[in-house]
């Protein structure tokens, strides 16, 4: 199962998340480092971690279409052996292109940031085959985004991630019943990557028993919940 932590970034600086309520986000408070700076603390992590995928949600380019373009091409060129996972509200109004140039970059297409079934099926054709992520944005029971994205199985990508932001930062636990709903409805050949609410080993191992691919991480890696260790025995 792949560990992957999460960095989010708001105005300009790698801040907290908590359950979506993205206008009263702080600055991130890392064990990894002083810093809040996106390409500091990235570099803290690959060092400190066996981590192989990064997460980053450019928030300032999901929020106020102000992407930061250029900081996430430097981290992708500083990190040529991280796979960089980019959620930036891509749409057609804001073209993935000039991240998916660079070739350790993965584009996460968000559900809150598609307004129809033919916006995502033409951004899925445009974008390099296998190097894409459908992530299926929820606020707890409330679906984000186009209720067409979420009702046409077959039109997602091989690789799905379960996000469900009320619980983010909530030590409330992962949405274990989410992720199998979804799990019956992705089929057997998609990888499913679960986001929001990782506490610690116990939940990593359920997910792991659960046939969950990957794993985004944030608030327990960066308050040392989960260490190195702890994360070496389910990373693959």
């Amino acid at each position: 199962m792949q560990i992957i932590p999460v960095i989010d970034i708001k105005d300009g600086i790698a801040v907290h998340a908590v359950q979506g309520r993205r206008d009263s986000y702080r600055p991130l408070v890392s064990r990894y480092s002083d810093s809040t700076d996106p390409e500091v603390l990235v570099g803290a992590l690959c060092a400190a971690l066996p981590i192989a995928a990064i997460y980053i949600a450019d928030l300032d380019a999901i929020m106020h279409a102000r992407p930061h373009t250029a900081l996430i091409s430097r981290i992708a060129a500083a990190h040529a052996g991280l796979r960089v996972l980019v959620d930036a509200g891509f749409s057609a109004a804001h073209s993935p292109a000039a991240c998916a140039a660079q070739e350790n970059v993965d584009i996460v297409l968000g559900s809150e940031a598609l307004s129809s079934l033919a916006e995502l099926e033409t951004l899925l054709t445009a974008l390099p085959v296998g190097r894409t992520f459908l992530s299926l944005d929820r606020q707890g029971e409330r679906r984000l985004g186009c209720a067409a994205v979420f009702d046409t199985p077959s039109a997602w990508p091989a690789r799905l991630i379960h996000m469900n932001l009320s619980r983010v930062g909530s030590d409330g636990g992962p949405d274990f019943a989410g992720l199998a709903e979804l799990r019956t409805r992705a089929g057997p050949a998609r990888q499913l990557f679960a986001a929001g609410g990782v506490r610690n080993a116990g939940d990593l191992a359920r997910l792991a028993a659960d046939g969950i691919a990957g794993v985004l991480i944030g608030s327990a890696l960066h308050d040392g919940r989960l260490d190195a260790a702890s994360l070496a025995a389910f990373h693959g």
